[in-house]
């Protein structure tokens, strides 16, 4: 049987990640004839170009195209393995590049990092927060925290706890726009939209008996993050729908109230996420169990704060 020409395939995988035969040779150390050398040995044996080159621009052919996700797979497996079989012969180390939502990041991510790095002080974590959906693969994360209904994917992903979506807003606004008591009523008020959905304006709603209702919900703001909601809310300027963690202090304090509480929205939950494959390094393995725990905790006590309330 002969071997696949791995170190070829990696070289390969350099290069579209670099955009030029200079820059890979530069980040792999190695001199620009050997990546130019591994590049021609690799087209020689699949018999296609893999791409087209000009004095000025370097691009992927078609087939070029085909076989680059391959390559960086083929890569990130020998980086994972190697990484996996350092880390059995010694504490972990090394960076663990972390996504998370921006208001759950903040007060619950954070402060479960800061935890985690006291205890392993031989680990780094990059930590990204933000509302909008990235691509884990592509940006390089190890650990994404989600919360959503999740997509049938590649990605390998860990289900923490359930997350209840509120609708709110201020005793004041209801007291002067009324209260509705049915989902097709938020059509008269003015609510909040959250854009970092499909279709932030349109509202499903599952209601007693299986009823099922849809609304047209539009007003004066919209924003893509939940928290930036909160101080229009106070200020009774309309309706919101939020998720627990962003709303469960100002419910308890009493300046939001929730309406409609017997209809539910499509409710997502926490999930960890992490990117295909069975090889993560021991550094990774060990800020999934802690997260892991840290959260399904946290919602435990908030599903006992809820029913006790």
């Amino acid at each position: 049987m002969k071997l696949p020409d791995f170190e070829a395939w990696a070289i390969f995988a350099c290069v579209v990640e670099h955009r030029s035969f200079s820059g890979a040779a530069a980040a792999l150390g190695i001199s620009k004839a050997t990546v130019s050398k591994a590049i021609t040995r690799l087209e020689a044996r699949l018999g296609t170009s893999l791409f087209h080159r000009t004095s000025r621009n370097l691009t992927l052919t078609d087939s070029g195209q085909q076989l680059a996700e391959r390559a960086r797979e083929l890569l990130l497996s020998g980086q994972a393995a190697e990484e996996v079989a350092r880390d059995t012969a010694t504490l972990p180390t090394g960076r663990i590049r972390v996504a998370a939502p921006m208001t759950f990041g903040i007060h619950h991510v954070a402060p479960a990092i800061a935890e985690f790095l006291t205890a392993h002080s031989g680990i780094e974590i990059d930590l990204t927060l933000s509302d909008a959906r990235i691509d884990i693969v592509a940006e390089g994360i190890d650990i994404a925290l989600r919360i959503a209904d999740l997509p049938d994917s590649s990605l390998r992903a860990r289900r923490l706890a359930p997350v209840r979506i509120h609708i709110v807003a201020s005793p004041d606004y209801l007291d002067r726009h009324g209260r509705p008591r049915h989902p097709a009523e938020l059509g008269e008020h003015a609510c909040f939209g959250y854009t970092n959905v499909a279709n932030p304006a349109l509202w499903h709603f599952r209601g007693p008996g299986g009823e099922e209702a849809a609304v047209r919900a539009t007003g004066p703001l919209s924003t893509d993050n939940g928290e930036a909601m909160l101080p229009s809310l106070r200020a009774g300027l309309g309706i919101a729908r939020l998720p627990d963690f962003i709303v469960d202090a100002d419910l308890a304090a009493g300046t939001l109230e929730e309406i409609l509480p017997d209809w539910s929205l499509s409710s997502g939950a926490l999930h960890l996420v992490t990117p295909p494959g069975t090889l993560r390094p021991a550094r990774v393995e060990l800020l999934l169990d802690f997260l892991a725990g840290r959260f399904k905790s946290l919602c435990l006590a908030r599903d006992s704060w809820s029913q006790a309330g």
